[in-house]
């Protein structure tokens, strides 16, 4: 019979396959179906991934990001377990009991970044000989195209070869039943042939909607592993990270000043920090904290609520290692008759509470005691420069505050 040679996915890295090696075809090659390959102008078509039948090994584009790799992921609790499963799988994919292997969490979290790793490093260890990552928008565009174009087998056949699948975003397969259907056929395959599976989602497996329960049972047969919102370590670590690969200096002042009040996700810490220094660039300033806090006042407004006397007091305790209670009590020990100074004239300053609702905040002290503190606080900054220092470093902290 006459063969055919496989055309490959997209052109771009290769992840590799056992070569050319022919596969019984029908004959003649098919041509394409109306309306296929057109396209309306200015418009990326979606390349078929399966260009003729047949079960030959093609050499496949695995369609990932370079940048995404293990060495450029930031490790810390909120995503400990997920980063250390990816790392065993990525070392022995279908080899672990992690198989299927679902990342989930909220946008900008990492969850392509980490699932990408995996199959950056197994690509380049060879411990998977294909590789595909693919959105769960394109396997549904790329399945739509294979019905309208009678290339269903050829399109099974295809995923079916693949020895490292990553998936990404599964809930978008919602309400997709003819979808659905498809990748159930093709996960059973893999799965059964000890092929490893990847996938990650906004949101636990469970919690999908639209998604039938034989599928939705299969994403839990593996590993389910959440990606939480960076804590403030790991959102300085990332910030670090990222002036080091663009070869800035970021002084300690703005990473903290950032960190501190960027909390949402990396995406949008990352987007700040991209901001600021395209600001410093166009506009020739030198990055310092007075330029962060201008650029960045819209975002720092948004993820920062109003200063409250509770914070307050409890910034200032931990500082001076006082106990909160305290302050509100009756004692007259130096160091927290000091302690409440303090926080009075922060309070006075910083929360545009009155005098009387300051001082209820301190055990029911009228209004005379905040002003006593607060001119007590003035007098010492000028004769003491270690206690000016304190209270500088206490006010930094204030304005650094992380809740």
């Amino acid at each position: 019979p006459e063969r055919q040679k496989r055309t490959p996915r997209p052109t771009g890295r290769s992840s590799g396959g056992s070569g050319d090696s022919a596969a019984p075809s029908s004959g003649a090659q098919q041509q394409p179906s109306a309306g296929e390959g057109e396209q309306e102008e200015g418009e990326v078509p979606v390349q078929n991934p399966f260009a003729i039948p047949g079960l030959q090994k093609a050499n496949v584009d695995a369609q990932l990001n370079d940048s995404y790799t293990f060495e450029r992921f930031i490790e810390g609790d909120c995503n400990q377990l997920a980063r250390g499963a990816a790392w065993a799988i990525a070392q022995e994919p279908g080899a672990t009991r992690f198989n299927p292997f679902l990342v989930y969490g909220g946008v900008g979290l990492g969850k392509t970044h980490l699932i990408q790793a995996i199959g950056n490093y197994a690509e380049q260890s060879r411990s998977a000989e294909t590789v595909l990552y693919v959105s769960s928008e394109r396997f549904t565009t790329e399945f739509v195209q294979a019905i309208q174009n009678n290339r269903i087998n050829e399109f099974s056949m295809f995923y079916r070869q693949i020895d490292l699948l990553i998936v990404d975003d599964v809930q978008f397969f919602s309400g997709k039943e003819k979808t659905q259907e498809e990748f159930f056929h093709i996960f059973n395959a893999l799965h059964q042939a000890g092929k490893q599976i990847v996938l990650s989602s906004d949101r636990p497996p469970r919690e999908i909607d639209g998604v039938e329960e034989r599928l939705l049972s299969r994403f839990s047969w593996g590993l389910s592993a959440d990606v939480q919102p960076p804590e403030l370590e790991t959102r300085i670590a990332i910030l670090r990270r990222k002036a080091e690969d663009e070869g800035i200096e970021l002084p300690d002042q703005i990473i903290e000043f950032m960190a501190h009040n960027i909390k949402s996700n990396i995406r949008d810490l990352e987007g700040a920090l991209i901001r600021l220094m395209a600001h410093a660039s166009l506009h020739e300033r030198d990055l310092d904290l007075s330029l962060a806090k201008d650029v960045l006042k819209d975002l720092v407004s948004e993820s920062r609520s109003a200063l409250t006397v509770e914070e307050i007091q409890r910034i200032v305790c931990e500082h001076l290692s006082i106990e909160e209670d305290s302050l509100r009590g009756k004692t007259r020990k130096r160091d927290v008759v000091r302690a409440r100074q303090i926080a009075m004239f922060f309070c006075k300053q910083l929360t545009g509470h009155s005098l009387k609702t300051i001082g209820l905040h301190f055990g029911g002290r009228d209004h005379s005691t905040v002003i006593h503190s607060n001119e007590r606080v003035e007098e010492q900054m000028e004769v003491d420069p270690q206690f000016e220092k304190t209270v500088e470093d206490l006010r930094r902290k204030i304005d650094l505050r992380s809740r």
